[in-house]
């Protein structure tokens, strides 16, 4: 991506001096450039191409514990010098020596782009979702809608910041989406599918775009037919197929350092104590080449990390920002994290995963006489401070002796996170990915979680 705007054409040291004037530990601009497309079809038609460029600088001067954030699309000098006039103020004392290096340093993310979504036109990819909504469409003649989104993104920032920060990462992002409807006179089913990452066009390499739109259709279809389970505790399995959405909300978000650190965690005094089942062990790690939730530096310019979080059922770690280490006496774990430069950024997870064990996935299923497994997970919530969640069943099945069994449609799973947690008695070799945008305090960022297929055994879980 070639940049037009750079903060080397500034006089960095002057701004990031004006900022510090009175005092604070910490100042920052944070540059950022984003070239995006997306395509939309939805119910036979093209119903949206846009593409455009946004750009802009976010300056930040934390003081005390607290953060001061302004931001601006005006790149001038003195724009961005009043500006941090303007924050100085929020502060009280002395002014702070600057420590700038020379930059800004390129840093390389963990994925080199073999095809940049450039090298193709947006013909082509208006014609690849209407090739998507034909083959969704000729799975069956129940599949009354189709609905699939194509959106590529380049992306370029640079962070200035006090103590001694000056480096810069460019980052691809790629992504397709499709959701088909079901219908007959006994009512409707959806089904979704999405693949992509933190790369170029080779994510659509090997016919994935063929694959989700027959997953997505197949998976409506199925639903649609599918009968209703009966709730009550059960043994469930959760098949490395449906993603991580269990480790991203009913772990994850309670790891994340500021809920922590403002007793809004359900883990926030377990650091060292016992979370989960001895087979479970848990990472974030921005360091997987490819990941939706992958990257070279986070966006306060700290060098993206593989962060163990559970070993062994053991809480080793919380996933820090600047400002929560700040606070815990501790070194940022590389996951401060924000939607755009209008945001100041906050602790979020990257790529989030429960580490296989050494169980073939098929004996974790045929451990399991009877109760749900679950193959694909829809959307749930949690509560952080009690850990306590629900998850809706995209797609299930039975298990029959063992074995997957009849579909089921309409599930629901409760439970509590550090319960749940510990009931895990089977560890698959196997792990599946799920990509996803994380929600939080009004910001969404791109991530990725994962599992292998799990067993969740006594006192077991409940299904509604």
């Amino acid at each position: 991506m070639a940049s037009t705007r750079t903060l080397a054409d500034l006089p960095v040291g002057n701004i990031l001096s004006a900022l510090l004037s009175r005092g604070g530990e910490h100042g920052e601009l944070f540059l950022e450039e984003v070239r995006s497309l997306s395509v939309l079809l939805d119910d036979g038609r093209i119903e949206r191409v846009v593409s455009g460029t946004d750009a802009g600088i976010g300056v930040r001067l934390l003081f005390r514990g607290r953060t001061y954030y302004a931001y601006t699309n005006d790149f001038s000098g003195g724009a961005l010098l009043s500006l941090a006039g303007d924050l100085s103020r929020y502060a009280e004392g002395g002014g702070v020596p600057v420590e700038l290096p020379a930059g800004p340093r390129a840093v390389a993310g963990p994925t080199v782009v073999r095809v940049p979504p450039s090298a193709r036109g947006v013909a082509e990819k208006v014609a690849m979702v209407r090739e998507v909504d034909r083959v969704a469409r000729g799975l069956s003649g129940e599949v009354r809608q189709v609905r699939a989104t194509y959106a590529e993104s380049d992306r370029r920032i640079e962070i200035a910041a006090h103590p001694g920060v000056f480096v810069s990462e460019e980052q691809t992002y790629g992504v397709l989406a499709v959701q088909s409807v079901a219908g007959n006179d006994t009512g409707l089913a959806m089904g979704y599918e999405s693949a992509g990452g933190t790369q170029g066009l080779e994510f659509l390499d090997g016919g994935v775009p063929e694959r989700l739109a027959r997953a997505s259709a197949g998976r409506a279809v199925r639903t649609l037919h599918a009968a209703k389970l009966p709730g009550g505790r059960m043994p469930v399995v959760l098949s490395s197929e449906a993603g991580g959405t269990m480790v991203h909300e009913a772990v994850g978000h309670g790891l994340e350092a500021d809920l922590a650190l403002r007793g809004m965690s359900v883990y926030k005094d377990r650091l060292g104590g016992r979370i989960a089942s001895p087979l479970v062990s848990i990472t974030d790690d921005a360091t997987l080449p490819g990941r939706r939730g992958s990257f070279g530096i986070d966006d306060e310019g700290a060098p993206g990390e593989r962060t163990l979080l559970v070993e062994t059922g053991v809480l080793k770690g919380f996933l820090h920002d600047r400002l929560s280490a700040m606070e815990a006496g501790v070194a940022p774990t590389g996951n401060g994290r924000r939607e755009s430069y209008r945001n100041k950024p906050i602790p979020r997870m990257t790529n989030t995963v429960i580490l296989p064990g050494a169980t073939p996935p098929e004996e974790v299923l045929s451990g399991a006489s009877g109760g749900l497994l679950v193959v694909k997970m829809g959307g749930g919530q949690v509560n952080t401070v009690t850990g306590d969640f629900m998850f809706e069943v995209a797609e299930g099945y039975r298990i029959e002796g063992g074995k997957r069994g009849e579909p089921v449609r309409g599930a629901t799973i409760t439970g509590n996170g550090p319960e749940v947690l510990s009931m895990i008695d089977r560890v698959g070799s196997d792990l599946g990915f799920g990509i996803g945008t994380c929600g939080k305090d009004g910001q969404g960022v791109p991530v990725a979680d994962a599992q292998p297929t799990l067993s969740i055994g006594p006192p077991y879980i409940t299904v509604g």
